[in-house]
């Protein structure tokens, strides 16, 4: 979802969360944990050793590319089959589950907090085989590295570099 259909991370928020590169280096180390729900956001923030922020984190990540949300509208619209496939902790779920209706449009919606797996490995692309059944899938994500892993589970890859190269892949 981020960096596809939601922009990523808001550079002013965190700014406002922390201008420390230690910061952001506990940040990130801890986040798969955090991502695939071993951990809980307290026990996160505990692991990043800064006091929690949860608030200003989840709101850091909250933005979305309308011209894409319009996309995966005419998608469904046209009968296309959508599943969703993100690397995303709980706290940040529930709030995109809360402000967006458009996450309806998903037939399936693996969030790796609730399906125990991220992005890249190959269990979170498994799982969602699994869901979808046989035929064809597109995989488009922002990283080369989900887009490799997602091939190697025999779905086709996109790479995401903008919404007019996803238009002429579909």
């Amino acid at each position: 979802m981020f960096g596809v259909i939601a922009r990523d991370q808001s550079r002013a928020v965190m700014d406002t969360m922390s201008t420390d590169p230690a910061f952001w280096d506990a940040y990130w180390s801890h986040r798969p944990a955090y991502d695939r729900g071993d951990v809980t956001a307290a026990e996160y923030w505990r692991l990043v050793g800064w006091p929690p922020m949860v608030e200003q984190d989840v709101a850091s990540w909250t933005e979305v590319d309308d011209e894409m949300v319009a996309l995966l509208g005419s998608l469904h619209s046209a009968g296309r089959r959508l599943a969703l496939l993100s690397n995303i902790p709980e706290d940040h779920a529930r709030n995109f589950e809360r402000l967006y209706p458009w996450l309806d449009l998903f037939e399936v919606r693996a969030f790796s907090c609730r399906i125990g797996h991220a992005k890249p490995s190959a269990e979170a692309f498994e799982w969602c085989r699994e869901r979808l059944g046989d035929g064809e899938v597109l995989f488009v994500d922002d990283r080369v590295e989900n887009v490799r892993a997602a091939e190697q589970a025999g779905m086709r890859g996109h790479h995401f570099t903008g919404i007019e190269g996803l238009r002429a892949v579909l």
